[in-house]
């Protein structure tokens, strides 16, 4: 069996307190896999610091100079967004990598799924997806709203994977593929599955996190609904005309009845109706203005065509052929 390189990207935003852990667990992980010879001894584990205000960074380096074979990472010159760290890192490691997989630092997904996952890769297997088979650790609301989101998805016609975060394996053609989609407003949990390419589901019960906050509250992951709904549909459009239409019928039988009140001398004096019949009116109006420019808002940010990040650091040593020879405790 050929060993082919595997990179595990890491996105970290203000990680210092499940860093040392977390990467030492991953990197467990990563030499069983060496051991077992299914991967090369090059394999390695890329971080992506997402502007992070702590000490995240100085923690990359000194695991860097540590073993700058396995530990290597990427700065970004400011915070561009988890989706835009996963970009980064797989755009990074696609040129030297055969295979890639993304997981969060925080040790929720179970990394011993990695293992199964490089399996399925040789089954022949470029997607593997990392899909949680219980949500235990999920509090009621969010699990009921985490089901609403994927029927919504469903129902309006975008392909997903229920209960697949962003923890999953690509093969570096999948990766290829999915990078040359070149829009600013992603959602790589749509956008993967749109890749085509032959796919298949590791499961596993996600863990608690075992330190520091979670970067995704309420406020986050109502706005990543909305970009994931917004990015590969225009139902919210269809609805607002279907409202406009709804509303000029509910207005043509109104008016017909206020006739029918006049000629028949039943007219009542009062503001109560008009005023009703104003803000209900107006309601629907800026709502419906609210979500069009939600769309201009989008075509605005794609046209203008800026990076989607800006790589401040590169630790991009991990190739150094001389000291791999030289320091390499394994051999492939």
């Amino acid at each position: 069996m050929k060993k082919n390189k595997l990179t595990i990207i890491i996105p970290c935003y203000n990680e210092e307190e499940v860093l040392p852990i977390s990467s030492q667990s991953i990197k467990e992980v990563l030499f069983e896999l060496i051991d077992q010879k299914k991967i090369s001894n090059q394999s390695c584990i890329l971080f992506v610091d997402d502007g992070s205000t702590d000490s995240t960074w100085k923690l990359i380096e000194s695991l860097n100079l540590e073993d700058p074979v396995h530990f290597t990472g990427i700065k970004f010159s400011r915070n561009f967004g988890h989706q835009n760290a996963l970009i980064a890192g797989l755009t990074v490691a696609t040129k030297t990598s055969d295979m890639l997989i993304t997981i969060d630092a925080d040790l929720q997904d179970d990394i011993q799924a990695i293992k199964q996952m490089v399996i399925e890769y040789y089954n022949g297997f470029d997607v593997v997806y990392g899909v949680r088979n219980n949500r235990d650790m999920d509090t009621f609301f969010k699990r009921k709203t985490a089901n609403y989101f994927y029927t919504i998805m469903e129902k309006i016609g975008v392909k997903m994977v229920p209960n697949h975060a962003d923890f999953r394996l690509m093969s570096q053609r999948a990766t290829k593929t999915l990078l040359s989609f070149k829009e600013q407003n992603i959602f790589l949990r749509g956008l993967v599955p749109l890749v085509g390419y032959p796919s298949t589901e590791v499961y596993y019960s996600r863990n608690k996190r075992f330190a520091g906050d979670s970067k995704y509250p309420l406020k986050k992951m109502l706005a990543f609904a909305l970009e994931g709904i917004t990015s590969f549909s225009i139902m919210p459009i269809r609805l607002v005309r279907n409202l406009g239409i709804f509303t000029f019928l509910i207005g043509i039988i109104y008016t017909l009845n206020i006739l029918f009140q006049h000629f028949s001398g039943n007219t009542v004096t009062g503001w109560a109706s008009l005023t009703m019949s104003i803000c209900i009116l107006g309601g629907i109006q800026l709502v419906s203005l609210s979500i069009i420019g939600e769309y201009i808002g989008k075509i605005y940010s794609e046209v203008k065509h800026r990076p989607r990040f800006i790589i401040e650091k590169n630790l991009d040593n991990f190739t150094e052929e001389k000291y791999f020879e030289k320091n390499s405790t394994h051999e492939d």
